[in-house]
């Protein structure tokens, strides 16, 4: 009987845990290409620059955003894997 309330309970933790992974897309826009005119090229450079600064910041941003999603999963299937070894151990026992 415990065994099998164990077992109930393991898989209705893994079915939420499995639930809660679904990752969120990120979506980084593209670069608008930037006209090409005969002004000085200092300014249309500076632009440029900033734009694609800002560019990275926001990849940067976004890959931090993955990087922590990813340690959560990791910390999460430790966990599960931790557990699936407990059931393991248990149903020997029983």
């Amino acid at each position: 009987m415990r065994a099998t309330i164990l077992c109930f309970m393991a898989t209705a933790a893994l079915v939420s845990l499995l639930h809660a992974q679904s990752p969120t897309p990120v979506v980084v826009q593209a670069m608008t290409p930037v006209a090409t005119t005969n002004a000085p090229a200092t300014a249309n450079n500076a632009t440029s620059i900033q734009g694609a600064l800002k560019s990275l910041q926001a990849l940067k941003a976004a890959n931090e955003e993955i990087l922590k999603q990813q340690a959560e999963t990791l910390i999460k299937l430790d966990e599960i894997e931790k557990a699936a070894q407990e059931i393991k151990i248990y149903t020997k026992r029983g």
